[in-house]
């Protein structure tokens, strides 16, 4: 219970609280940035907005671990989408 007193209380400047979610978000927000890249030289919608969708996962989720599988979920959506051929 003490825990979401804490987290009800913050004003919103603690984004990241362990070395882990920093490390993951470094890490997700790369390959976001990387995917947002090669769609928009491409101009292909499909990887440059898988990559704007990992770059928010890496912000907006703190857990290093609840992260991780986001973004490998936008990343096997991405791959299975241009396997479509979309």
């Amino acid at each position: 219970m003490d825990s979401w007193a804490n987290v009800l209380a913050s004003d919103g400047n603690e984004m990241f609280t362990s070395a882990h979610s920093l490390v993951a978000s470094m890490i997700w927000g790369a390959i976001g940035m990387g995917f947002f890249i090669y769609g928009k030289k491409q101009q292909s919608m499909v990887p440059l907005f898988g990559g704007l969708l990992i770059i928010g996962v890496s912000y907006f989720i703190e857990s290093a671990l609840y992260m991780s599988l986001a973004a490998l979920a936008l990343l096997a959506g991405v791959y299975w989408l241009k396997k479509q051929g979309y």
